[in-house]
């Protein structure tokens, strides 16, 4: 089989390492891939979201399945214009999407099926915004209504903040849609399934670290770093399937949408195990999907092709899973999430060779005369896996400090938690 795995990230590195370990894969192409995917796959110069540019190749190509990767392409139409075309994709089509494009619409979506979550209110210009702010008091958390790469959310304990983040939303141009919603206490954990609509099938729990700082402070990124398995009981993943998954079926069946795809539900446990969902995603998460796919055994493509070619997941189908725990720790170039230089050599890539333990994901790089260079913010996912949480965070770090560049930045407690 030939694949087009679509996107430039750390989560689509993950996703054609995992492909690459499948005996029926003939040949990958990454549109447009990385540095780092450029060693196991053909990358093609194609941007993630140019919808025609990706189905022409598609076609001239002669692919026989598309994995997309990242939200943007999905909410634009790929996935449905690919199978309008004939050709098999796994990706929800842009009204399933809404369930990530569109933060409004899935605080809707959830209240109409009482799927639980926080209380909220919908908001278009400053004045309202600051109302509902009132209305549910401090802390609270604003979301602007589409898509930020993990970066459009703020949550505020302080008149100070809240004015910031009105300006940040409201400061230019008023009438975009904003979620102002109360702050739920708890810890947070991420929990993704595959899904054909009319069943799914989980993946391993995991936790991300959303801050740039230690402490989980300072601003929202799009992730810095992740364990597997997140640290919940068997309870709260129970609760999790009866009142967010199974209702989440049932709503999406409901509304006539046909569902083809990854669902990412991030989810808040509260204190007596029961949970709320704060947000729902389109697609694999970034870093969660690293921390995931490298306790795989399974083939994956077990799991892709029926449901890229017919809608379908595998009946009675139990993904297999390495025992133990895995931690990405992110690198990151100086000044993300905000202003930031590129170009920076990683002089220490080119000697690194991964393993099935310890991996090194690329996100945020460019491969010339065969070394490597900073192409993003986030640049780097160090991953490894151990027996012991402990054990993967000092894998994963030991790599991190080999590899590290002079002006990387990390994190140095993903995985611990307060």
């Amino acid at each position: 089989m030939k694949i087009a795995v679509i996107g430039s990230g750390g989560r689509e590195h993950s996703i054609v390492w995992k492909i690459s370990k499948s005996a029926r894969v003939t040949k990958i192409y990454a549109l447009p891939g990385n540095g780092g995917i450029s060693e196991i796959a053909e990358c093609i110069p194609i941007k993630a979201d140019d919808i025609a540019g990706v189905v022409n190749f598609c076609k001239e190509a002669a692919i026989d399945l598309v994995v997309i990767g990242p939200e943007a392409p999905l909410s634009k139409g790929l996935a449905d214009t690919l199978k309008q075309h004939g050709i098999p994709a796994v990706g929800p089509d842009s009204k399933s999407a809404r369930l990530e494009s569109s933060k409004v619409w899935a605080k809707d979506f959830m209240t109409r099926h009482g799927i639980p979550t926080a209380k909220y209110r919908a908001v278009r210009n400053k004045e309202d915004l600051l109302k509902a702010v009132d209305e549910f008091g401090l802390p609270v958390v604003i979301k602007q209504d589409g898509l930020y790469a993990g970066k459009g959310v703020f949550i505020c304990t302080s008149v100070q903040e809240v004015q910031v983040a009105a300006e940040a939303v409201y400061g230019i141009v008023t009438g975009e849609k904003v979620v102002v919603e109360e702050f739920l206490k708890g810890e947070e954990a991420s929990y993704m399934f595959f899904c054909d609509g009319e069943t799914f099938l989980p993946l391993v729990t995991s936790r991300d670290h959303k801050k740039i700082y230690e402490g989980e402070t300072g601003p929202n990124t799009g992730g810095m770093g992740c364990v597997s398995p997140a640290p919940i009981s068997k309870t709260v993943e129970e609760n999790t399937v009866s009142s967010v998954v199974k209702p989440l079926l049932f709503a999406l069946k409901d509304e006539g949408l046909t569902y083809n795809g990854v669902i990412y539900v991030g989810l808040m446990v509260l204190p007596d195990e029961s949970v709320k969902v704060l947000e729902f995603n389109a697609r694999l998460g970034d870093p969660e999907t690293q921390s995931i796919l490298i306790r795989m055994e399974s083939d994956i493509m077990d799991i892709l092709e029926p449901l890229g070619k017919i809608n379908r997941l595998p009946k009675d189908y139990k993904i297999k899973w390495k025992a133990g725990f895995s931690c990405c720790v992110v690198i990151a170039e100086k000044g993300y999430p905000g202003s930031y230089s590129l170009g920076a050599h990683i002089p220490a890539l080119k000697g690194f060779v991964s393993s099935d333990n310890e991996i090194v994901f690329h996100a945020g790089t460019t491969k010339k005369d065969g070394e490597f260079y900073v192409n993003g913010g986030r640049v780097l996912g160090v991953t490894a896996t151990g027996i012991s949480l402990e054990e993967a965070r000092a894998k994963a770090y030991g790599v991190v400090e080999k590899i590290k560049w002079e002006s990387s930045y990390y994190r140095k407690d993903i995985g611990v938690w307060r």
